[in-house]
């Protein structure tokens, strides 16, 4: 799926502001850069595990079900 402008999740990631030295200028921005990134490949994983191995995605969201079935109060 192409990264889209109005998705903040699924937008390109552009390399961060550096200064002289090529360290990013934000830490915090540098860490949710990663992390956006880092969700996104997690996403694109899932996505693909649920299409080539759909019992298994389908196994999976019965036990889900089934435990959240068993722990409610």
């Amino acid at each position: 799926m192409p990264p889209t402008s109005d998705d903040p999740i699924r937008r390109p990631i552009t390399a961060p502001p550096a200064d002289e030295g090529g360290t990013p200028l934000d830490p915090a921005a540098e860490r949710r850069r990663r992390r956006a990134l880092f969700l996104r490949e997690l996403d694109e994983a899932r996505e693909l595990r649920a299409r080539v191995q759909p019992r298994r995605t389908r196994e999976r969201r019965l036990r889900e079900a089934l435990r959240r079935r068993t722990f409610r109060i």
